[in-house]
């Protein structure tokens, strides 16, 4: 049982157009904090100089104040915010002008009133260059054509593999795995265009239409490619394996997150959840993606060995002899560096869109 109410050790400063309070309490749990009447209220279970308690206070500030304080809760204190009506500089933080004893100034933000007004003229001044210097850069006349393009591009593919994973997934249901073995003839079709659709991304990149590096996009969209046209397009027998359900699945799978998030990023939204699945889902979709593929490509080379289809040989102008089933297995080691490229490029983006954010030192 919690024991009788104490006050905490609480910690001030100011500027011109804010009050900073620190109160001493760690752990807290429950705080209860309001403005009424010009008179901050205080009441929360902490573990302060008294032990694990309930604390409370009241401060009645000098001036009018905002009522509506802003607190933001750390493992070892809790800060409070609050916003002067007026901007100007006070003399002390209580209408009463003893000081009452739980209240002591925060030196680590305390600034004489002189000190004050220079910060605030610095931000003032640097608001003012920062102004001036996005008035002089040159204005994107198609910026907005270019917006609403890369959205339509977006939603496009986003509709498209949406449908394929739809699709893919009812028939799973009601067929079970006899939805294996006809999985190209049903949902090729949409496939064809969205990969097609896909060598956009890297006109896109190389005009600096977006800012994503060219390589693993080269390397996921040719590989894809390689894997639709060049192998399941020109085989029937490759076209009714099991495999091919599980390469469009992961690649359907992977977009869902994909484009809703360059969506959003189009304009200016960022939805937490989202960010979080779109850098997240590849970690186990793309190496399983990149096995299905391995495997469909090993599977294809007993098929090329016995048709011949892209194989040269002799005689030729070259007079050289060239093994399509040979390049399959080179291609297989091909896929797996490509693999890594992409993940460590994706394991880098992670980190930076994921990863704990770098404090400044003061």
């Amino acid at each position: 049982m919690a024991g009788p109410s104490l006050r905490p050790h609480v910690h001030w400063a100011q500027r011109h157009r804010e009050l900073y309070l620190r109160v001493e309490l760690s752990d807290v749990q429950n705080p209860d904090i309001a403005i009424t009447d010009n008179v901050l209220h205080f009441k929360a279970q902490g573990h302060g100089a008294k032990g694990d308690n309930i604390y409370e206070f009241q401060i009645e500030f000098l001036e009018p104040v905002e009522p509506k304080p802003v607190c933001r809760v750390t493992q070892r204190q809790l800060n409070i915010t609050v916003q002067k009506k007026e901007s100007n500089w006070w003399e002390r933080l209580t209408k009463q002008e003893k000081r009452p004893l739980f209240l002591a100034p925060d030196f680590d933000r305390w600034l004489d009133e002189s000190d004050a007004e220079m910060e605030l003229k610095e931000k003032e001044e640097e608001k003012i260059n920062k102004m001036k210097i996005e008035s002089r850069a040159p204005k994107d006349p198609f910026k907005h054509l270019k917006k609403g393009y890369l959205i339509m591009y977006n939603l496009v593919q986003f509709l498209g593999f949406s449908w394929i994973f739809v699709n893919m997934t009812v028939r799973l249901f009601i067929l079970g795995k006899d939805s294996f073995y006809d999985t190209f003839h049903t949902i090729a079709d949409m496939m064809y265009f969205c990969q097609t659709l896909a060598l956009m991304e890297i006109v896109n990149s190389l005009i600096g239409l977006v800012r994503s590096p060219l390589i693993p996009a080269v390397v996921q969209i040719f590989g894809r490619n390689f894997i639709l046209f060049v192998i399941l397009g020109n085989s029937e027998e490759m076209q009714s394996k099991p495999v091919v359900f599980f390469i469009f699945y992961f690649w359907s799978i992977i977009e869902l997150f994909r484009y809703p998030y360059y969506i959003l990023s189009c304009i200016g939204i960022e939805w937490k959840p989202l960010t979080w699945l779109r850098y997240t889902a590849w970690i186990p979709l793309y190496p399983l993606g990149g096995l299905s593929e391995a495997i469909c490509v090993v599977q294809s080379i007993p098929i090329f060995s016995e048709t011949g289809e892209f194989s040269l040989g002799l005689p030729n102008p070259l007079n050289v002899t060239i093994q399509f089933p040979f390049l399959l297995q080179i291609y297989v080691i091909v896929l797996v560096l490509g693999l890594f490229v992409n993940c460590r490029h994706l394991y880098k983006q992670r980190k930076r869109h994921l990863g704990p954010k770098k404090r400044k030192m003061k």
